[in-house]
């Protein structure tokens, strides 16, 4: 059944004129190096956060296994969200970095040479990051909270760059 479309979804790009949700067509956008960068924020008991950072928790290293699940992530993100076209993305990395004494800061960066952007991509990639860690470290300390889930900075494509204000 086709419900009729609002006003305010006439410039979703991802619902058509019938008010159906559809992939957008990027076939005939121009090509052009694209980047995203988005970050996470994983707070946790100090504690825990020492463990990490001692490599003493029973279940290898977590930060070299976030890092590969996040990129991992990013190269899967079409799988896990609908509209998302599968992209042949050409660089993925994952920082990590300590925030303060109980908190790890995770960034993503995504690229490719192509007809749409990496946003969320980069979003994926620093998401599971961050809930590989959760996962890894959930039996030490079940009260870890992910926050912050963001896009930091976005470039090439029509819209240009964005850059999140501090």
């Amino acid at each position: 059944m086709r419900r009729p479309m609002a006003e305010s979804a006439a410039a979703l790009t991802h619902v058509d004129e019938s008010g159906q949700v559809r992939m957008v067509d990027v076939g005939g956008k121009q090509r052009s190096e694209r980047r995203a960068v988005a970050s996470a924020l994983l707070r946790m008991q100090p504690e825990t956060l020492q463990l990490i950072l001692d490599d003493k928790l029973t279940k290898g290293d977590v930060l070299a296994t976030a890092r590969i699940a996040g990129i991992m992530a990013a190269k899967k993100t079409s799988a896990l969200i609908p509209m998302c076209h599968p992209l042949n993305i050409t660089h993925a990395s994952i920082d990590i970095t300590t925030a303060d004494e109980d908190s790890l800061r995770l960034c993503a960066e995504v690229a490719l040479n192509g007809q749409t952007g990496v946003e969320m991509e980069a979003l994926t990639a620093a998401s599971v990051a961050a809930l590989t860690i959760y996962d890894m470290c959930k039996a030490v300390d079940r009260s870890m909270v992910i926050e912050h889930i963001r896009l930091e900075h976005k470039s090439g494509g029509k819209s240009g760059t964005y850059e999140r204000q501090a």
